[in-house]
């Protein structure tokens, strides 16, 4: 089949590109070329992230560029989008990114030994990231199953992933919003997860479910 366009997928914390490989090819089997992010998540902040995926981005030959972000790598491509102006268009599926702020970052961030848990990120995961890029479509998707890094530190303050609280996925300007029964890493995983990505890249928006 022929491919549309190019999905360049940005790891969360702690992982690597490795962990977007189970996404990488449910997404190329719904026809577009992937191409995975890799970087150091704790030993640099958040501009420096943002401009290395600048240069990996720049070089796409695709006329038009998606982004499929988890986590921490969601701030990472919205920091990046902010800051320079080149991109070529596309959309942005957000993959439980505490875009208002984590919780769980700011709890673990009083816990003896946390500077070198969370290193140079634990300003950027306990402030969030709420500036939305005005010129492209940018949706996220929540997980609702609550078992995760969160309840090592007290939960997420309500509904989640386990990691990441519901509420903070939700802010003003996304395209769309939609919740799936998923953990914060098993999202990585899910086929529901990777369909909706899929039908939000193509189209801006995510297939709810119809009310009975």
């Amino acid at each position: 089949m022929l491919q549309q366009a190019e999905v360049i997928l940005v790891h969360g914390l702690w992982f690597g590109s490795w962990a977007m490989a189970s996404l990488a090819k449910k997404l190329e089997a719904s026809e577009f070329s992937c191409r995975r992010f890799s970087y150091a998540t704790t030993r640099q902040g958040l501009d420096a992230h943002a401009t290395a995926l600048r240069e990996f981005a720049r070089q796409s030959t695709f006329q038009q560029v998606h982004f499929a972000a988890h986590s921490l790598g969601g701030l990472v491509t919205l920091r990046m989008l902010q800051l320079f102006a080149d991109a070529v268009p596309g959309r942005v599926v957000l993959l439980g990114s505490p875009l208002g702020g984590s919780v769980t970052a700011h709890k673990a961030g009083k816990i003896p030994g946390a500077d070198k848990l969370l290193g140079e990120i634990s300003p950027a995961l306990q402030g969030g990231f709420q500036r939305l890029p005005a010129d492209r479509e940018t949706g996220m998707i929540a997980g609702t199953r609550g078992v995760g890094l969160g309840m090592l530190v007290g939960g997420v303050g309500g509904t989640g992933d386990g990691t990441v609280a519901t509420a903070e996925t939700r802010v003003p300007g996304l395209a769309d919003h939609i919740e799936l029964p998923v953990t914060h890493t098993g999202m990585l995983y899910s086929a529901e997860v990777a369909r909706q990505a899929a039908i939000f890249l193509r189209t801006g928006g995510f297939a709810h479910a119809t009310p009975c």
